[in-house]
């Protein structure tokens, strides 16, 4: 979901190009990155469904988080908020409560198993004080009575590129591998005072793995993981099929 097309904005001197530092070597808006909310698409109410499946049959697959109790779920929110709340478009507002309530739902509908939660707004941590269901694990960029920061000021656009939380934490994933051994209490170091200027939160007390054994490839990366069977398992012939018939 993305609420604003910075990459078509008649500011941008680079057009179709998103940059996280004004050295412009990395395009956070490559070619790889897909879009299936953008603009005024991207609603609390649309935001909600989603996470909960309660879309319209015509909904297409783009547009629909298909999960179930196997999947691990990464959801990361970044944009203005306070004390219990993120804004939406400027015109609206999710509480801490809704974000509660809709994970609630997820998991009695059983669509996650596992689910990891990070947002980078000011107050960050209030956002995941309601939340209730089992095996959900939480990061914020902030405590709640403090700001987050913007980094990376360009003179060019006269804005911020990027906040400092994500531009730290961004930095940190570069280096993660398909094969890495990091791990959450390393994602917990991410970005500490000195750097994010705030001090970032977590929350794991629902989550039931130590998050020291939880591998951020987990949630990150796309990593599968296999499951080894020794029984055997009779497949049909598709081909056979049809010259059957």
């Amino acid at each position: 979901m993305l609420a604003d097309d910075m990459a078509c904005n008649h500011r941008n001197p680079k057009p179709a190009t998103v940059f996280s530092h004004k050295n412009m070597e990395l395009n956070v808006y490559g070619d790889d990155v897909e879009v299936d909310y953008r603009g005024y698409e991207v609603t609390v109410e649309n935001f909600l469904r989603v996470l909960t499946g309660r879309l319209p049959p015509s909904t297409p697959r783009s547009k629909r988080l298909l999960s179930d109790d196997r999947s691990n779920i990464l959801i990361y929110l970044t944009g203005h908020g306070g004390n219990g709340f993120l804004k939406f478009q400027d015109s609206e507002e999710i509480s801490n409560v809704e974000l509660a309530d809709a994970f609630e739902q997820m998991w009695q509908k059983r669509r996650y198993n596992e689910l990891l939660f990070i947002i980078d707004t000011c107050q960050g941590a209030s956002m995941y004080e309601r939340f209730y269901s089992p095996n959900i694990m939480a990061l914020a960029s902030s405590q709640v009575g403090e700001d987050s920061l913007s980094h990376q000021p360009d003179l060019a656009i006269g804005v911020h590129l990027m906040d400092r939380y994500t531009f730290y934490l961004l930095e940190f994933l570069e280096d993660i591998h398909p094969a890495s051994k990091a791990n959450m209490n390393d994602l917990f170091k991410v970005c500490p005072r000195s750097q994010c200027v705030s001090t970032p939160g977590h929350r794991t007390d629902l989550f039931q793995r130590d998050p020291g054994s939880v591998l951020i490839t987990d949630f990150f990366g796309s990593v599968r993981k296999v499951e080894i069977t020794t029984e055997a398992v009779n497949l049909t012939d598709p081909i056979k099929q049809v010259e059957e018939r």
